[in-house]
């Protein structure tokens, strides 16, 4: 099976760069969306074969998920059944018979950290919601979640040690989160590879240059560690200031 990820930093701006063909080529069984912002109806999306779903933020052109998938899911929920954190769109999980799938756009801490302390309280509540749902079964989830997780997962660790996505308090709730029986399929197979980014920034010529961040992921249960076949980053598609990532599972 194989599994596409892409923070699309708005769907209406990327389908006019070429989103339809970008989709067929990747050919994915399950292709999640974050950064959609759109609200209901403001896009038609023909995809035979998929079944679509979608989470929209309740501020207009904000934040935002979708799963298009070819398998028919069990289930269907959108949010964490927490008030705080289900208004802006940024979750959705559909229950398979062996696994559960989750898309997740998590929210930025923001310049001088102004949302660390919202930020801290997502990430408690994500890692025991997804605890939680391995007690039952495997949990494959991806997305932007705004966290450079090591120092080779960005391109200048020094000058961004205090910057929102790399402050110490974000990558700690990075490693708790693995630590709670989770891998970074990324780093399963490229434990040192440097240089390999999933954003950038749209200033100072960062991706001609790559000056960027791995903030994009495909994080499973650890119980799944056997049937990992091969984890992807897409950086030569562009359209968006996120590159897609991926995962191929027996």
């Amino acid at each position: 099976m194989k599994f596409i990820s892409w923070n699309v930093n708005g769907l209406r701006a990327v389908m006019k760069k070429g989103f339809p063909e970008i989709f067929k080529e990747l050919d994915a069984d399950i292709f999640c969306l974050q950064e959609t912002k759109l609200q209901a109806g403001q896009i038609e999306m023909d995809l035979p074969g998929y079944e679509q779903y979608w989470n929209y933020a309740d501020k207009k052109g904000y934040s935002g998920t979708a799963i298009f998938t070819r398998i028919k899911p069990l289930s269907v929920s959108y949010g964490m059944n927490i008030d705080e954190h289900d208004h802006e769109g940024r979750l959705i999980t559909l229950e398979f018979e062996d696994f559960y799938f989750i898309t997740c756009y998590t929210p930025n801490s923001q310049s001088e950290l102004a949302r660390l302390d919202y930020r801290m309280r997502w990430e408690d509540d994500f890692r025991n919601y997804v605890t939680e749902l391995n007690r039952t079964k495997p949990v494959i989830f991806c997305g932007d979640l705004n966290v450079a997780h090591e120092e080779i997962d960005l391109k200048n660790p020094k000058t961004n040690r205090k910057n929102a996505g790399f402050s110490d308090e974000e990558r700690a709730k990075m490693t708790e989160l693995l630590a709670a029986g989770f891998t970074d399929t990324w780093r399963y197979f490229y434990p040192d590879k440097e240089g390999v980014y999933s954003w950038w920034s749209y200033r100072f010529k960062a991706r001609q240059n790559n000056s960027g961040w791995r903030i994009d992921y495909f994080i499973t249960s650890s119980a799944l560690d056997s049937r990992l076949k091969e984890a992807l980053i897409y950086t030569n598609i562009e359209g968006s200031d996120h590159c897609p990532v991926g995962l191929v599972i027996e």
